[in-house]
């Protein structure tokens, strides 16, 4: 049997991609803000808590803190932030959303 420990957090920021070639969603070129809202697993071995998620959830929390929250991010993309949380951490799996609507996922 496969496990997971997951964890789910969120962060303010705001972001932009001014090369935008989609006319429909051209806002997209201006700086905007949203809510990302994380989700990450990590595969463990047993059901002993191998690793604590609210431990690992506050090691992301203040990951993201310093790195992304209530910050302009530049050109910097759901794909990116999931990618970039899935090497930090040696996630299995990162979900970044907008808003919790729209986003991108990375696997290990």
């Amino acid at each position: 049997m496969k496990k997971n420990i997951i964890i789910k957090t969120s962060f303010p920021a705001t972001h932009h991609w001014p090369e935008c070639p989609i006319e429909e969603v051209s806002f997209l070129r201006d700086e905007h803000r949203h809510v990302f809202y994380v989700t990450m697993k990590w595969r463990v071995d047993h059901n002993n808590r191998q690793i604590e998620f609210i431990q690992q959830k506050m090691r992301v929390d203040e990951h993201l803190e310093s790195f992304y929250a209530n910050k302009s991010l530049g050109r910097v993309s759901c794909e990116d932030i999931a990618e970039a949380l899935l090497k930090e951490f040696k996630a299995n799996y990162v979900s970044v959303f907008e808003d919790n609507e729209n986003g991108a996922e990375a696997l290990k």
